[in-house]
């Protein structure tokens, strides 16, 4: 019998709940054993987990959240923590470990791989959808789609009061959530970290828009472009329309996963574990072209998953 461990880092994502439970009764039925870390590298630097079966992850499936909890730990940004946590997996005999999380938490695992002989294999799930190697992270579709559905009711009040709204979405260095949501809510404006906007050209996207007889405006913004709040004031006085600013923050993180959420984590969860059993280790599974399919983690690690220009040129044209 084998041993695996597996653990949720980073921020949370809604499905990995999803993905845990899956993980676990597709490693049962390959009759492994599976451990569950706590608080993610936290856990396995301190040693503190529970044993995970079929039954003790029934009724998760639907959770927002982590059963294993998160959390951000500084020690393991430095050797001592990164080999304390090997310490751990060789401790109990783990022959591999499934980590679930986003960039950071891959960045980590890549350390972790110097120090150790256990395989590991990661799983995506961020709702910033920028992980390498895959087209979609489990998380993604559900932020999406609450925030799009918040969206949709704040611009019901734009139109009645005949304001422009600023909506910031999450997305402190990429703007895939705030892309992906700009097109789909119809925003008048995106702003994303990866494209340098000027106030003086969103000003006169704003008076052409007036002059074309629209009266109100949704501008979808990334928190990485900046200080909104700010922004939201500089445009009020220099553009003469009311101005609003409404952060949608950490609702985007929870709630129940959509269906697409959980898909992706069970076929996740199938191909990590499938992995496993075959000895195969230090890569991350993804979606590629609509299969699922496998890259090195190192090289998920060092690669930056480009954003698509071509959907922010569609945006500007379906805005008119």
């Amino acid at each position: 019998m084998k041993n695996i461990g597996v653990v949720t880092s980073g921020g949370d994502a809604p499905g990995m709940n999803a993905a845990i439970r899956a993980v676990v009764r597709i490693a049962y039925s390959k009759n492994f054993q599976v451990l569950g870390f706590k608080r993610g590298w936290e856990g396995l630097i301190t040693n503190t987990f529970k044993t995970l079966t079929p039954r003790s992850v029934g009724g998760i499936l639907q959770l927002g959240g982590t059963i294993l909890y998160t959390s951000r730990c500084p020690r393991f940004r430095k050797r001592d923590g990164v080999k304390k946590a090997a310490e751990t997996l060789a401790l109990n005999n783990l022959d591999g470990i499934i980590v679930i999380g986003g960039n950071g938490s891959f960045k980590g695992a890549l350390e972790l791989s110097k120090e150790t002989d256990t395989l590991i294999v990661g799983v995506p799930a961020t709702i910033d959808n920028d992980v390498f190697g895959t087209d979609e992270t489990i998380g993604f579709d559900t932020a999406a789609n609450t925030a799009v559905t918040e969206i949709d009711k704040i611009r019901d009040t734009a139109i009645s009061h005949e304001r422009i709204f600023i909506v910031e979405v999450m997305g402190r260095k990429r703007g895939f959530l705030a892309l992906t949501v700009g097109v789909t809510v119809g925003a008048e404006i995106i702003l994303v970290p990866e494209v340098k906007y000027t106030k003086e050209k969103i000003l006169k996207t704003l008076r052409e828009n007036s002059a074309r007889g629209k009266r109100s405006g949704i501008i979808v913004a990334a928190e990485g472009i900046g200080d909104t709040r700010k922004l939201a004031i500089d445009l009020e006085e220099k553009s003469g329309a009311e101005v609003r600013l409404s952060i949608l923050g950490y609702a985007q993180r929870g709630g129940n996963p959509t269906t697409r959420s959980r898909l992706l984590a069970n076929l996740f969860a199938d191909k990590a574990v499938e992995m496993l059993s075959k000895e195969q280790g230090n890569r991350i599974v993804g979606l590629q072209k609509g299969r699922i399919t496998s890259i090195k983690l190192e090289k998920s690690c060092k690669a930056e998953k480009p954003l698509d220009l071509d959907l922010l040129k569609l945006a500007n044209i379906l805005a008119a």
